[in-house]
């Protein structure tokens, strides 16, 4: 049974059921506490928690996740893959377990003929709470198991919570027995491979407080309101239903396992390393598939970091098979048409997909190249100092290049050498440490979103800043350092819920409305309008005059001018957005925006700089459509229909069922937003590109400063202009003429100084060869130059010096000052070299009395340092090390 045909029977089986089909949210989260959507009922958390009131009373899913926090152990075990997919059905206060267990026994063990999934009973074991005597009578009641094949097991394994006080209770769990072949008899309780968990019942009927630990805690009673949390596997469903060894044998996963083995001349099964790299490149080619289909892209931070730590570590999985060129071209197209049943926007989006996917690779495949050079460098020294690669110097491999340390050892052990291991280790440990204290920082500096479920039940706050600017309304609530309360007094810092709000909360790219709230003896200005929860909009405020107190009137005024501004700057992006698609084509995507009163930035998918004439174009046709004074039109629509007119989703964001779509010019720009706008395109005023750059490997980011800022801009370049053309007494015409003609100038007389301070310093060679030094087994020639114009120079005097001590066993260490920074150049000869004297020693010895660092390599090497005074005393020091 194909993944894609289980995925509809599922669906199928609930929504006869009476279950709502909720589509797969997207990969991102909307929880700020989470990267990704890590389970299944992540997108339900607000209605299982009572934060928000549940749109449905029972509804089912195929959720799409990612979890990489065991990415180490991808590929070593038949379970643990980055991208899965988990099928669920949920009842918020509806039906309870007697329901649950019925219907995952009905969907388990009814025919495939008769739309079921067609397991037969005597492979399936089921586990209960050990105290969950009505959950195990339900299932004696529903199913055919024996009473052996159901297994009660303590807290660690069948009791649910979040690890915080809040809702929590027992749940079930469903086992495939693989059979004896695969493991020892005894069913769950074993915790043996040869049972596998595929279907986990969680019954949310406690609340839980006084949590220590996963198994401490304290029940304080039962829910209002019972909610049923279930999830399947599919991946292991569907190895098991196709009988094949584990998930990345699927119909989803195995295409593209074959072609990278068929790629690499390798056959799957004949070696276990070999098998773990080619699972490796399967898993993680989909998953990166499915994330760029999401709207992430890679980048140095958050969750492009961790797409483009997949992407790597496909590129080195397929190098350690043997492949040192590019492969994305092959293997991505092979996963979208593996995954295209089930994500048909997979080769909707693919050409954005895979330009994100073959950009990345080909960076890559550069970085790599460099990083092999380091490492033949370190390989290389290691030969004649006792064969061991520094542990920081694999360290450095790994962090900054991406090498695994897996590919270090392979290159070090073909060349002989071995890895410091201890130290490597050390500095993982180390960087371990620093992000686990930084991601439990930013942890505590999230406020409990428990706090807004009361606040949230009231119902949505209304947002009237649409059509006024000020509106009347009545507090709700108040949260004070996280904590609800009754008043806020002047000079503390709240966050205010109120019914209805003109202050637009940021959202979409646009930033939070500047303003205050006002009432009868009291005034707060406002510093921030957020949305912590979907519907609830909380203003934190300063309260400047009076208090605040729970049921007051308050009016929401919104400060003009920044309204205005703001509105103009949102505005301006559709216009440049629209603009930009207009010179490069349709396939530059906006990937994400920001913009506030003054000042917009859009980023947009494109693999190249724009040129001075491109952005000026771009520039232009903005500021046409702004004097057309095109009329925008906001329409709120059912999202079919918004579709159907052609109105622009931005790619990775998402949407509910009715939309507002904002026109510019009728369809010029037609865009689905929700913020808020102008009235016509003139009142945008003005835009001025002012700045084009680089935000990773696919993508391009424009900065643009609009209306009054835009004027203000272009005033102070005037001014420059201004005195420029009167200082050197030019017309304005003829001054980039004239500013080019004095560049060229200084730069041949910077060539000249340069080759005048070479000469002299040259001319000193007889005189420093003839105060060399035999200190040990080498002659030295160390000397302090004084003022140098740059290192190149020292190091070109040092070159020359070496030359002149021919086949002698020689050493050159040379100083000087080089504008106020020292910096030692150490050279050395094959022959001195032969007596274990090395270059980047010398170097680093003298850096760390200049109080800075240094190295290099075994002939040349260069350090520095922040005290040009102490340059005497460095080369004091080296002396003492070659004489000892």
């Amino acid at each position: 049974m194909q993944t894609a045909e289980i995925h509809r029977r599922w669906l199928d089986f609930f929504e006869k059921r009476g279950h709502t089909v909720v589509p797969s949210a997207s990969l991102v989260s909307d929880d700020p506490s989470l990267m990704f959507t890590v389970a299944g009922m992540v997108p339900f958390v607000p209605y299982l928690s009572g934060l928000v009131p549940a749109p449905y009373p029972r509804a089912t899913s195929v959720q799409k996740c990612i979890r990489t926090n065991d990415i180490e152990e991808v590929g070593k075990t038949p379970r643990h893959g980055t991208f899965f997919q988990m099928c669920g059905n949920f009842s918020f206060g509806d039906y309870f377990k007697e329901e649950a267990i019925r219907f995952a026994w009905e969907l388990l063990t009814t025919s495939e003929d008769d739309g079921g999934l067609g397991f037969d009973p005597k492979d399936l074991w089921v586990t209960v709470y050990e105290d969950d005597d009505e959950a195990l009578a339900l299932w004696k009641r529903h199913s055919t198991l024996p009473d052996e094949r159901i297994q009660r097991l303590g807290k660690d394994t069948n009791y649910w919570s979040t690890g915080q006080p809040g809702p929590a209770g027992p749940c079930s769990e469903i086992f495939y027995d693989l059979g004896p072949d695969a493991g020892v008899d005894g069913g769950p309780a074993t915790d043996d491979d040869r049972y596998v968990e595929i279907w986990n019942l969680v019954f949310m009927q406690y609340q839980i407080t006084d949590v220590a630990s996963k198994t401490d805690f304290t029940i304080v009673g039962e829910l209002p309101n019972k909610n049923i949390d279930t999830g399947m596997g599919l991946e292991r469903v569907a190895f098991i239903k196709q009988g094949v060894q584990n998930m990345y044998e699927i119909d989803q996963v195995r295409p593209v396992l074959d072609r990278a083995a068929e790629l690499a001349g390798k056959t799957y099964g004949a070696n276990h390393e070999d098998d773990v790299r080619l699972r490796v490149i399967a898993d993680h080619v989909r998953s990166g598939l499915m994330l760029i289909a999401d709207g992430v892209t890679p980048s140095n931070e958050g969750r492009g970091y961790i797409l483009r730590r997949l992407l790597r570590r496909v590129i080195l999985s397929m190098r350690l098979l043997g492949v040192d060129g590019p492969t994305f071209p092959e293997l991505f197209p092979v996963s979208r048409d593996a995954m295209q049943a089930a994500y048909p926007e997979v080769a909707r989006e693919f050409e954005f997909i895979s330009r994100a996917a073959y950009a990345e690779e080909k960076t890559f495949l550069r970085t790599l190249a460099s990083g092999i050079q380091i490492l033949d460098a370190a390989v290389s020294g290691a030969r004649g100092a006792g064969g061991e690669v520094a542990g920081d110097t694999a360290f450095l491999l790994h962090d900054t290049h991406g090498f695994p340390i897996e590919l270090t050892l392979e290159i070090a052990e073909e060349a002989g050498v071995s890895v410091d291991r201890s130290v490597f280790a050390t500095l993982m440990q180390e960087q371990r440490d620093r992000a686990k204290a930084d991601a439990k920082a930013k942890k505590g500096q999230r406020a409990d979103l428990s706090v807004y479920t009361e606040l949230r039940g009231l119902g949505e706050t209304l947002f009237t800043g649409y059509d006024e600017l000020n509106h009347e309304s009545r507090v709700l609530g108040i949260v004070v350092d996280g904590a609800p309360v009754r008043e806020a007094r002047e000079g503390e810092v709240a966050e205010i819920v109120l019914a209805e709000t003109s202050l637009w909360a940021e959202s979409g790219g646009q930033d939070s409305d500047q303003g205050v709230i006002v009432g009868d003896g009291f005034e707060a200005e406002v510093l921030d309008v957020q949305k912590p929860v979907p519907g609830l909009i909380v203003h934190t405020a300063k309260v400047v005059v009076g208090t605040v107190g729970l049921d007051a009137r308050a009016e929401t005024r919104v400060d003009p001018d920044y309204r205005r501004g703001a509105t103009q700057a949102h505005s301006g992006t559709h216009v440049v957005h629209a603009a930009l698609r207009e010179v490069l084509g349709a396939n530059a995507h906006q990937a994400g925006s920001y913009n506030k009163a003054g000042y917009l930035r859009l980023d947009f998918t494109h693999g190249e700089a724009l040129s001075a004439a491109t952005r000026s174009e771009i520039e232009e046709i903005s500021n046409l459509a702004i004097r057309s004074d095109y009329d925008v039109v906001t329409r709120e629509m059912p999202l079919d229909e918004a579709k159907a007119l052609g109105a622009m989703a931005l790619f990775g964001e998402k949407y509910g069922d009715r939309v507002r779509v904002v026109d510019i010019g009728g369809p010029w720009s037609r865009e689905l937003c929700a913020g808020t706008h102008v009235e016509s395109s003139a009142e945008i005023g003005m835009i001025s590109l002012v700045s084009e750059s680089s935000v990773g490997s696919t993508n391009r980011r424009l900065e643009s400063l609009v209306g009054i800022e835009a004027f203000r801009n272009f005033a102070a370049e005037r001014a420059i202009v201004q005195q420029l053309t009167s200082g050197l007494k030019v017309p304005r015409a003829e001054l980039v003429t004239k500013v080019q003609d004095l560049g060229a100038q200084l730069r041949t007389a910077e060539k000249r100084i340069a080759a005048l301070e070479a000469e002299k310093l040259a001319q000193r060679v007889p005189e420093l060869l003839a105060g060399a030094e035999e200190l040990g087994e080498v002659r030295a020639v160390l000397g302090s130059l004084g003022g140098v114009g740059s290192a190149d120079d020292v190091r070109g005097l040092a070159l020359q010096l070496r030359d002149r001590l021919g086949a002698e066993a020689g050493v050159v260490v040379l100083a000087g000052d080089a504008g106020g920074k020292p910096v030692v150049i150490a050279a050395t000869t094959a022959a001195a070299r032969d007596r274990g004297v090395r270059a980047g020693d010398l170097a680093k010895l003298g850096a760390q009395v200049l109080g800075g660092g240094g190295g290099g390599k075994p002939d040349l090497a260069q350090g520095g340092g922040t005290d040009p005074a102490k340059i005497d005393e460095a080369l004091a020091e080296i002396r003492r090390s070659l004489a000892a």
